[in-house]
């Protein structure tokens, strides 16, 4: 009996090379398909500047960056390109972010350290920085201000101090004066909460280090009254006779009158006022 054939099956071999052929020539397509234009082609700087505005005027701050950015990008030099990279740290700061800003700020500041508009650069970066940690009132009602990372009411503090000493007669000077004393009595008032958590936890060396920075850092703010009777306990509480008594005569001369002789280093204040 003769064996038959194997019947002949071509649809398996001409189905993978129409794939393979199909594969390449989408692959092959998608390099055909038309590139998406940049209507920005050939702007001039005025023009990218003008529609950077625009867009301010109208609130949309992401198309706003792109313009400064392609206008700092294709024309680095003049003033088109000066005012873009300081209208930049506003636009990012308005579109949410904060850390794009500052460093929009810094890069200004460093590269036209004598440009006639650098303190409202120093004015902005305090500011960003200042509204970033206007939770330092929230660190008193709801966060263990042992927890509370001041970097950014630091950040502010020292750009707004920059901006009063470098620039007196500035516009932006009055405004940062106030946004100083607020930022002074918050910061030393971080290190009086923090003073007492070390008190609490019979941790009197470091309460009292803490006292001691706030006395030196902050001399003036509120909060040293309450410092300066942290710093009279821990003294006590570690039997430093001789330290006490000379941080009780500190006390007792600059402040005759406290509450504290009364009601002790771990009262609750209220000190979080702006102006």
């Amino acid at each position: 009996m003769m064996r038959s054939l194997p019947a002949f099956q071509p649809f398996p071999a001409l189905m993978r090379i129409i794939l393979a052929a199909f594969i390449a020539v989408f692959i092959g397509g998608c390099g055909l398909l038309p590139a998406e234009t940049d209507q920005t082609t050939g702007w001039s700087a005025a023009k990218l500047y003008s529609e950077a505005k625009d867009a301010m005027a109208d609130g949309t701050w992401d198309k706003a960056a792109k313009y400064l950015e392609k206008l700092e990008a294709r024309y680095p030099y003049g003033r088109y390109a000066q005012q873009a990279q300081l209208e930049l740290g506003y636009v990012y700061w308005k579109a949410n972010e904060p850390g794009s800003a500052i460093a929009a700020c810094d890069r200004f500041i460093k590269l036209h350290p004598n440009h006639p508009a650098v303190d409202y650069a120093y004015y902005l970066k305090g500011l960003i920085n200042f509204n970033e940690d206007l939770g330092l009132v929230a660190y008193i009602s709801s966060q263990d201000p042992t927890e509370r990372d001041p970097k950014a009411a630091r950040e502010a503090f020292d750009a707004f101090r920059e901006l009063v000493t470098r620039f007196p007669n500035s516009k932006y000077t009055p405004d940062a004066h106030k946004r100083l004393n607020y930022l002074v009595n918050a910061l030393a008032s971080l290190e009086v909460h923090v003073a007492r958590y070390y008190m609490r936890r019979g941790a009197y060396v470091a309460a009292a280090n803490r006292a001691q920075f706030a006395l030196k850092t902050y001399p003036q703010a509120p909060a040293i009254e309450d410092a300066l009777m942290i710093l009279v306990t821990a003294y006590d509480k570690m039997g430093m006779n001789d330290l006490r008594d000379d941080a009780d005569r500190v006390m007792r001369k600059n402040f005759p009158n406290s509450r504290l002789y009364k009601d002790g280093w771990d009262r609750k204040t209220a000190w979080w006022k702006l102006w």
